[in-house]
């Protein structure tokens, strides 16, 4: 069973109750582990060895995160920054996560219609993944579409238990295509 490495990134995480309901839904699968990083670095200190060692174990990396102004929040992009540094992640010789999957998993406060060309944001959401898939791919890791719950806190109990369906069909999915790699 491949292993999956969960990291939250929510600044304000008892005031989420979508990235929350994310969270919980991933945190639930078996071989699955989680690092919040507000929790762990609430002075944005990270022990870069510590989270280093963790990446090594993970099969798929899963960020959970809301979406702050068109990206992720502030201590997620320090956490690439430190982390993923010059030849343990990228460069001449670098492969510790090479041939890993990444996965962004995000809540967005905007509707899907807000994403678009009519919509408040004018764009449409893809627009804004490029970062963070760049960010995976420069470091040699393969991709899969982000899973974005839209929007935020307007989800009723209802709507919000089929985004967690969905989600957990599709981490089902993921890491069923993951063991048919590492088994062939």
């Amino acid at each position: 069973m491949p292993h999956t490495l969960v990291i939250h990134a929510h600044p304000r995480p008892r005031q989420s109750r979508v990235t929350h309901a994310l969270l919980d839904t991933l945190a639930a699968r078996p071989d699955t582990a989680v690092r919040s990083l507000y929790e762990r670095y609430p002075d944005f200190d990270i022990d870069v060895a510590s989270e280093q060692e963790a990446l090594t174990h993970a099969d798929l990396l899963v960020w959970v995160t809301p979406v702050y102004w068109y990206s992720v929040p502030a201590l997620l992009k320090h956490w690439f920054d430190t982390v993923l540094t010059h030849g343990w992640a990228y460069g001449h010789g670098a492969q510790a996560l090479q041939g890993k999957t990444a996965w962004w998993v995000a809540s967005a406060g905007g509707t899907t219609a807000a994403y678009g060309p009519g919509g408040h944001h004018m764009r449409p959401f893809a627009d804004y993944v490029a970062p963070v898939e760049h960010t995976a791919r420069y470091c040699g890791m393969h991709w899969l579409p982000p899973f974005v719950a839209h929007g935020g806190q307007r989800h009723t109990p209802e709507q919000l238990a089929a985004e967690q369906a969905e989600l957990a069909r599709l981490a089902e999915q993921h890491v069923q295509a993951l063991a048919e790699v590492v088994r062939a």
